[in-house]
């Protein structure tokens, strides 16, 4: 690591969060009596959990949860007094850098290792041969479920309205998104009627953590307003103030301690201004972030795919051969990285990516640089494992050797040759439920 200073030190460059001016304020309403309570303010009921999870040993942390917020610049997020007091319980992330812009790259890359060019929110899907950090996970018998907030029911394929509980109005309220869910893009998990009921609602969020039945890896997706993306960072503030500080004392949501304690990743999925480095504003948190780091920062340049390598090395699994074995962008969290014997890739400040760049990547997700799904690098160890790969991936077409193509005139770019695989929808993700053209882009 670059190395760790006291939390006040690097908070006094900070200016306050007055300058902010992302969203018209509103006030915060809650979208349920506690975080754990179910609520008519969602639209999807629970009728199952899921079983209890057997519990896979780490070298550092035996959960890990991931919270997303939404596009907000990191001094906003710093000069937040809610962050600031949940900075002094954790680590800060000074270095920590979003890949790409606009949101659903983000969210795709924290899940399998790349954003194949995505540049744009529009709807896509990741096809089955394409290994995820669950291929992983599963390999070792490790649970995982994702939790998103005001999705209707599981595994829900498009977006979601419902009435706006936030005015009261009788109009309708766009809540879920479907491009804040990684999981369901993919259709290893989407097509696997068994994955796809593990992606959940707050509902469902509800009942599985009065049945203890929390998994070891979870992603956590609040509502549109609740994420900062169509509000602020005061109100997002005061969601987390419902909502993560009640959960943090919570045994059945931060349970164990140390070795066996809990991982709780808060960040953000980019930064909101464009022309700047794209750093936001992120937190380790939990019982198994180490007392002694309370309230420090540290420098290490990590990305979103920094949140695959740490639970990588944390359980010794296999690798997706993509941005998880990236020299830079995919360094593990440092607390971690020592545990296991890891040693990261140090970048000064002067030399470190700005990461704010988009649509100029090669990918079957950009029209006008396409080049198929490629073979991920391959025979990579860094944890004792390999790389994963799934049958049907065409090894000969890597990054490497593709010359990319302008298809701007196709309409879907991914339905291309080389590695591409489609499989029809099944269980709830028949084309009904899917609408036309570009949604809500960030």
């Amino acid at each position: 690591m670059l190395g760790f200073v006291p939390l006040a030190t690097a908070l006094l460059a900070l200016v306050p969060s007055a300058v902010e001016a992302q969203a018209t304020a509103q006030q915060f309403v809650a979208p349920a009596p506690c975080p754990t309570c179910t609520s008519k303010n969602y639209a999807g009921k629970s009728n199952t959990t899921l079983p209890t999870p057997s519990r896979v040993k780490g070298h550092s942390f035996g959960r890990v949860i991931q919270i997303w917020l939404e596009n907000t610049d990191y001094f906003v997020a710093g000069s937040s007094p809610t962050f600031q007091k949940l900075a002094t319980q954790g680590i800060t992330l000074s270095s920590y850098l979003s890949l790409t812009h606009p949101s659903e790259p983000n969210y795709i890359a924290s899940f399998s290792g790349d954003f194949w060019g995505l540049a744009d929110d529009n709807y896509y899907h990741v096809p089955e041969n394409i290994t995820t950090v669950v291929d992983l996970l599963e390999e070792k018998g490790i649970s995982w479920a994702t939790y998103q907030e005001n999705m209707p029911r599981t595994a829900w394929a498009g977006d979601f309205s419902q009435s706006n509980y936030v005015t009261g109005a009788n109009t309708s309220y766009t809540y879920y998104l479907r491009k804040h869910n990684p999981p369901i893009i993919h259709d290893v998990i989407a097509n696997d009627t068994k994955r796809a009921a593990r992606v959940r609602n707050f509902n469902d969020f509800a009942a599985d953590i009065k049945a203890n039945a929390i998994p070891q890896w979870v992603f956590i997706t609040p509502n549109m307003v609740n994420d900062a993306h169509d509000t602020t960072i005061d109100y997002t503030s005061s969601w987390l103030e419902y909502f993560l500080e009640p959960l943090l004392k919570d045994s059945r949501f931060n349970s164990g301690s140390g070795t066996d304690g809990t991982l709780i990743i808060l960040t953000f999925d980019e930064n909101k201004n464009y022309n700047i480095k794209n750093n936001i504003f992120t937190l380790l948190l939990g019982t198994a972030v180490p007392k002694n780091l309370h309230g420090t920062v540290d420098s290490t340049i990590y990305s979103h795919y920094s949140t695959i390598s740490t639970v990588e090395g944390n359980w010794g699994l296999n690798n997706l051969g993509r941005g998880d074995v990236n020299a830079t962008l995919g360094n593990v969290f440092d607390f971690v990285a020592k545990k296991i014997g890891f040693k990261n890739t140090q970048v000064n400040n002067a030399s470190q990516p700005l990461n704010n760049a988009y649509g100029v990547y090669n990918g079957p997700f950009n029209p006008s640089r396409w080049i198929p799904f490629t073979a991920p690098t391959q025979n990579v160890s860094r944890f004792g494992g390999h790389t994963l790969v799934k049958k049907g991936l065409n090894f000969g077409i890597t990054k490497a050797n593709q010359t990319p193509l302008n298809l701007t005139y196709a309409t879907s770019p991914s339905a291309g040759l080389g590695n591409f695989t489609y499989t029809p929808y099944s269980f709830e993700h028949d084309h009904k439920h899917w609408p036309k053209g570009n949604v809500r882009a960030d």
